[in-house]
Protein backbone atom coordinates (compact mmCIF):
# COMPACT_ATOMS: atom_id res chain seq x y z
CA UNK A 1 0.00 0.00 0.00
CA UNK A 2 1.16 3.59 -0.71
CA UNK A 3 2.04 6.06 1.39
CA UNK A 4 -0.91 7.99 0.46
CA UNK A 5 -3.00 4.78 0.45
CA UNK A 6 -2.25 4.57 3.84
CA UNK A 7 -2.44 7.99 5.06
CA UNK A 8 -6.17 8.11 3.42
CA UNK A 9 -6.99 4.89 5.27
CA UNK A 10 -6.02 6.35 8.35
CA UNK A 11 -7.88 9.53 7.81
CA UNK A 12 -11.43 7.64 6.86
CA UNK A 13 -10.19 5.19 9.86
CA UNK A 14 -10.41 8.14 12.27
CA UNK A 15 -13.76 9.95 10.85
CA UNK A 16 -15.42 6.56 11.45
CA UNK A 17 -14.71 6.03 14.57
CA UNK A 18 -15.24 10.16 15.62
CA UNK A 19 -18.29 10.28 17.35
CA UNK A 20 -21.42 11.89 15.97
CA UNK A 21 -21.63 15.29 16.95
CA UNK A 22 -24.10 15.90 20.03
CA UNK A 23 -27.70 17.57 18.54
CA UNK A 24 -28.81 20.95 19.50
CA UNK A 25 -31.16 20.80 22.04
CA UNK A 26 -34.90 21.60 21.72
CA UNK A 27 -35.77 25.17 22.22
CA UNK A 28 -37.20 25.48 25.67
CA UNK A 29 -40.99 27.23 24.76
CA UNK A 30 -42.77 29.14 27.01
CA UNK A 31 -46.52 29.21 27.75
CA UNK A 32 -48.84 30.73 30.02
CA UNK A 33 -50.72 28.22 32.86
CA UNK A 34 -54.29 30.15 32.81
CA UNK A 35 -54.14 30.58 28.75
CA UNK A 36 -51.67 27.86 27.18
CA UNK A 37 -52.31 29.35 23.47
CA UNK A 38 -50.30 32.61 24.69
CA UNK A 39 -46.68 31.28 23.91
CA UNK A 40 -42.92 32.78 23.66
CA UNK A 41 -39.89 31.92 23.13
CA UNK A 42 -38.62 33.57 25.88
CA UNK A 43 -39.47 34.10 29.90
CA UNK A 44 -42.01 37.19 30.63
CA UNK A 45 -45.64 37.33 31.49
CA UNK A 46 -48.42 36.80 30.14
CA UNK A 47 -50.27 39.76 27.39
CA UNK A 48 -53.88 38.61 28.80
CA UNK A 49 -53.95 37.66 32.15
CA UNK A 50 -50.26 38.58 33.63
CA UNK A 51 -49.38 35.34 34.72
CA UNK A 52 -45.43 34.76 34.67
CA UNK A 53 -45.13 32.68 31.63
CA UNK A 54 -43.98 28.61 32.34
CA UNK A 55 -40.86 26.59 30.44
CA UNK A 56 -43.74 23.90 29.64
CA UNK A 57 -47.21 22.75 28.32
CA UNK A 58 -48.51 20.13 30.88
CA UNK A 59 -51.32 18.31 30.10
CA UNK A 60 -54.41 19.40 31.95
CA UNK A 61 -55.22 17.37 35.35
CA UNK A 62 -58.54 17.55 36.63
CA UNK A 63 -58.48 18.19 40.67
CA UNK A 64 -61.72 17.70 42.85
CA UNK A 65 -62.70 20.11 44.89
CA UNK A 66 -64.96 19.21 47.97
CA UNK A 67 -67.36 21.46 50.28
CA UNK A 68 -68.48 21.47 53.60
CA UNK A 69 -70.68 23.77 55.22
CA UNK A 70 -71.43 24.78 58.69
CA UNK A 71 -74.48 24.42 59.27
CA UNK A 72 -74.63 21.55 57.09
CA UNK A 73 -78.15 22.98 55.95
CA UNK A 74 -77.74 26.03 54.37
CA UNK A 75 -79.54 29.14 55.77
CA UNK A 76 -80.97 32.14 53.56
CA UNK A 77 -80.20 35.35 54.58
CA UNK A 78 -77.68 34.09 57.09
CA UNK A 79 -73.55 33.69 57.84
CA UNK A 80 -72.61 29.65 56.55
CA UNK A 81 -69.02 28.54 56.67
CA UNK A 82 -67.78 27.42 53.64
CA UNK A 83 -64.84 24.94 53.85
CA UNK A 84 -63.17 24.40 50.76
CA UNK A 85 -60.51 21.64 49.96
CA UNK A 86 -58.90 20.62 46.87
CA UNK A 87 -57.74 17.00 46.03
CA UNK A 88 -55.26 15.20 44.00
CA UNK A 89 -56.76 13.37 40.79
CA UNK A 90 -55.18 10.42 41.59
CA UNK A 91 -54.35 9.29 45.20
CA UNK A 92 -57.13 11.73 46.72
CA UNK A 93 -54.92 13.30 48.81
CA UNK A 94 -55.33 16.57 49.74
CA UNK A 95 -53.93 19.62 48.49
CA UNK A 96 -51.21 21.46 50.56
CA UNK A 97 -49.35 23.97 48.36
CA UNK A 98 -50.65 26.56 45.67
CA UNK A 99 -49.51 29.12 43.18
CA UNK A 100 -50.27 32.31 43.24
CA UNK A 101 -52.46 33.52 40.74
CA UNK A 102 -53.71 36.96 40.44
CA UNK A 103 -52.03 38.03 43.57
CA UNK A 104 -54.36 35.80 45.43
CA UNK A 105 -54.07 31.78 46.52
CA UNK A 106 -58.15 31.40 45.74
CA UNK A 107 -60.70 32.85 44.06
CA UNK A 108 -63.99 32.07 44.76
CA UNK A 109 -67.13 33.25 42.86
CA UNK A 110 -70.52 32.94 43.87
CA UNK A 111 -73.78 32.98 41.09
CA UNK A 112 -77.50 32.75 42.37
CA UNK A 113 -80.00 30.46 39.99
CA UNK A 114 -81.56 33.44 39.03
CA UNK A 115 -78.69 35.69 38.06
CA UNK A 116 -79.29 38.27 40.39
CA UNK A 117 -76.69 37.52 42.83
CA UNK A 118 -72.66 37.51 41.85
CA UNK A 119 -69.73 37.80 44.20
CA UNK A 120 -65.78 37.43 43.49
CA UNK A 121 -64.46 36.97 46.81
CA UNK A 122 -60.97 35.23 48.27
CA UNK A 123 -61.28 32.69 51.07
CA UNK A 124 -58.10 32.29 53.70
CA UNK A 125 -55.90 29.70 53.40
CA UNK A 126 -55.27 27.26 56.70
CA UNK A 127 -52.45 25.54 56.93
CA UNK A 128 -54.15 21.88 56.03
CA UNK A 129 -54.23 23.79 52.55
CA UNK A 130 -57.94 24.11 53.28
CA UNK A 131 -59.21 27.41 52.74
CA UNK A 132 -62.86 29.28 54.89
CA UNK A 133 -65.26 31.87 54.10
CA UNK A 134 -67.97 32.94 55.62
CA UNK A 135 -70.62 33.47 52.99
CA UNK A 136 -74.66 34.50 53.10
CA UNK A 137 -76.83 33.77 50.66
CA UNK A 138 -79.57 36.28 50.25
CA UNK A 139 -82.01 34.19 49.17
CA UNK A 140 -83.42 30.84 49.00
CA UNK A 141 -82.33 28.41 46.58
CA UNK A 142 -79.60 27.27 44.31
CA UNK A 143 -75.88 28.96 44.05
CA UNK A 144 -72.94 27.88 41.78
CA UNK A 145 -69.43 28.57 43.82
CA UNK A 146 -66.67 28.48 41.08
CA UNK A 147 -63.15 28.01 42.96
CA UNK A 148 -60.08 29.10 40.65
CA UNK A 149 -56.95 27.51 42.07
CA UNK A 150 -53.41 26.39 40.55
CA UNK A 151 -52.03 23.36 42.80
CA UNK A 152 -48.39 23.71 42.73
CA UNK A 153 -48.09 20.21 41.63
CA UNK A 154 -50.83 20.41 38.97
CA UNK A 155 -52.84 22.56 36.16
CA UNK A 156 -54.51 25.80 36.80
CA UNK A 157 -58.33 24.38 37.78
CA UNK A 158 -61.70 25.42 37.29
CA UNK A 159 -63.81 23.55 39.77
CA UNK A 160 -67.61 24.23 40.26
CA UNK A 161 -70.27 23.15 43.17
CA UNK A 162 -74.21 23.69 43.16
CA UNK A 163 -75.13 23.92 46.83
CA UNK A 164 -78.54 24.54 48.02
CA UNK A 165 -80.53 26.51 50.62
CA UNK A 166 -81.82 24.66 53.22
CA UNK A 167 -86.04 24.04 52.75
CA UNK A 168 -85.68 25.11 48.77
CA UNK A 169 -87.27 22.33 46.88
CA UNK A 170 -87.65 23.32 43.56
CA UNK A 171 -84.82 21.64 41.20
CA UNK A 172 -82.56 23.42 39.08
CA UNK A 173 -84.32 22.81 36.36
CA UNK A 174 -87.17 24.02 37.77
CA UNK A 175 -85.48 26.93 38.95
CA UNK A 176 -83.70 28.25 35.54
CA UNK A 177 -85.02 31.68 34.67
CA UNK A 178 -85.13 33.20 30.94
CA UNK A 179 -83.84 37.20 31.14
CA UNK A 180 -84.15 38.98 28.44
CA UNK A 181 -80.96 40.56 26.74
CA UNK A 182 -79.33 43.43 27.95
CA UNK A 183 -76.26 45.57 26.40
CA UNK A 184 -77.62 48.42 27.99
CA UNK A 185 -74.33 50.75 29.30
CA UNK A 186 -73.79 50.26 33.13
CA UNK A 187 -72.91 52.77 35.61
CA UNK A 188 -70.74 51.34 38.27
CA UNK A 189 -69.42 52.95 41.27
CA UNK A 190 -67.41 55.17 39.63
CA UNK A 191 -66.92 54.13 35.66
CA UNK A 192 -69.08 53.78 32.78
CA UNK A 193 -68.81 50.85 30.91
CA UNK A 194 -70.75 50.37 27.38
CA UNK A 195 -70.58 47.24 25.49
CA UNK A 196 -70.38 45.64 22.03
CA UNK A 197 -70.05 42.50 20.40
CA UNK A 198 -69.32 40.88 17.29
CA UNK A 199 -70.61 39.17 15.77
CA UNK A 200 -73.95 40.85 17.03
CA UNK A 201 -75.68 37.39 17.70
CA UNK A 202 -73.52 35.16 19.12
CA UNK A 203 -73.38 31.44 17.88
CA UNK A 204 -72.20 28.72 20.02
CA UNK A 205 -68.56 27.29 19.70
CA UNK A 206 -67.79 29.80 17.71
CA UNK A 207 -65.83 33.44 18.97
CA UNK A 208 -67.41 36.40 19.86
CA UNK A 209 -65.80 39.52 20.55
CA UNK A 210 -66.96 41.64 23.40
CA UNK A 211 -65.77 44.74 23.78
CA UNK A 212 -66.29 47.23 26.79
CA UNK A 213 -65.88 50.80 26.48
CA UNK A 214 -64.76 53.01 29.98
CA UNK A 215 -65.22 56.29 30.81
CA UNK A 216 -64.22 58.16 31.63
CA UNK A 217 -59.94 56.74 31.41
CA UNK A 218 -58.45 58.76 34.31
CA UNK A 219 -57.27 56.13 37.00
CA UNK A 220 -58.19 52.90 35.27
CA UNK A 221 -56.00 50.94 36.61
CA UNK A 222 -55.35 46.97 37.35
CA UNK A 223 -57.63 44.99 39.18
CA UNK A 224 -55.47 41.65 40.98
CA UNK A 225 -53.10 41.38 37.68
CA UNK A 226 -55.10 42.33 35.06
CA UNK A 227 -56.77 45.08 32.87
CA UNK A 228 -60.39 43.09 33.98
CA UNK A 229 -62.05 39.90 35.12
CA UNK A 230 -64.82 38.22 33.45
CA UNK A 231 -67.64 35.34 34.66
CA UNK A 232 -69.72 34.18 32.68
CA UNK A 233 -72.96 32.39 33.81
CA UNK A 234 -75.11 29.71 31.68
CA UNK A 235 -78.75 30.41 33.15
CA UNK A 236 -79.14 26.76 34.17
CA UNK A 237 -75.41 27.12 35.69
CA UNK A 238 -74.26 24.48 34.10
CA UNK A 239 -71.44 26.79 31.98
CA UNK A 240 -69.12 28.92 33.83
CA UNK A 241 -65.97 31.01 32.41
CA UNK A 242 -63.40 32.90 33.96
CA UNK A 243 -61.53 35.65 31.75
CA UNK A 244 -59.11 38.05 31.06
CA UNK A 245 -59.00 40.95 28.69
CA UNK A 246 -57.19 39.99 25.02
CA UNK A 247 -56.19 43.52 24.19
CA UNK A 248 -56.96 46.94 25.73
CA UNK A 249 -57.05 49.53 23.27
CA UNK A 250 -57.83 53.61 23.16
CA UNK A 251 -59.38 54.04 19.68
CA UNK A 252 -60.66 57.82 20.55
CA UNK A 253 -58.54 58.47 23.87
CA UNK A 254 -61.04 55.78 26.40
CA UNK A 255 -59.65 52.73 27.17
CA UNK A 256 -61.64 49.82 25.42
CA UNK A 257 -61.07 46.12 26.99
CA UNK A 258 -61.84 43.01 24.64
CA UNK A 259 -62.35 39.45 25.97
CA UNK A 260 -62.77 36.58 23.28
CA UNK A 261 -65.43 33.77 24.51
CA UNK A 262 -66.36 30.85 22.96
CA UNK A 263 -69.67 30.27 24.49
CA UNK A 264 -70.31 25.97 24.59
CA UNK A 265 -74.00 25.87 23.98
CA UNK A 266 -77.49 27.69 23.10
CA UNK A 267 -78.54 29.17 26.34
CA UNK A 268 -78.66 32.69 27.96
CA UNK A 269 -75.92 33.66 29.13
CA UNK A 270 -75.27 36.88 32.07
CA UNK A 271 -71.68 38.19 31.88
CA UNK A 272 -70.47 39.99 34.98
CA UNK A 273 -67.19 42.17 34.46
CA UNK A 274 -65.39 43.99 36.74
CA UNK A 275 -62.93 47.02 36.32
CA UNK A 276 -60.95 49.29 38.59
CA UNK A 277 -60.32 52.80 38.79
CA UNK A 278 -58.75 55.14 41.64
CA UNK A 279 -58.33 51.88 43.93
CA UNK A 280 -63.01 51.16 43.61
CA UNK A 281 -63.80 47.83 42.05
CA UNK A 282 -66.41 48.51 39.54
CA UNK A 283 -68.91 45.39 38.86
CA UNK A 284 -71.44 45.35 36.33
CA UNK A 285 -73.42 42.43 34.22
CA UNK A 286 -75.01 42.18 30.85
CA UNK A 287 -77.50 39.69 29.37
CA UNK A 288 -76.47 37.90 26.09
CA UNK A 289 -78.78 35.33 24.72
CA UNK A 290 -76.71 32.80 22.33
CA UNK A 291 -78.22 31.08 19.66
CA UNK A 292 -77.15 27.36 18.45
CA UNK A 293 -76.31 26.77 14.96
CA UNK A 294 -78.95 26.66 12.13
Amino acid sequence: MTRWALLLSALWISFAQAPAPSPEPAAVEFSCPMDPDIRSKAPGKCSRCGMPLEPRIQEPMRFAMRVKATPPQIPAGRDVRLQFRITEPKSGAAVKDYKVVHEKLFHLFLVSQDLRYFAHEHPIAKRDGSFDFTARFPAPGHYALLADVYPKDGTPQLLSKIVTTAGYTKSLQESVTQPARDLSPKQGENLKVELTIEPTQPIAGKKTLLFFRLSPAEGFEQYLGAWGHMLVASNDLTDLIHGHPTYVTQPDGLPQVQFDVFFPREAVYRVWVQFQRNGIVNTVAFTIPVTGLR
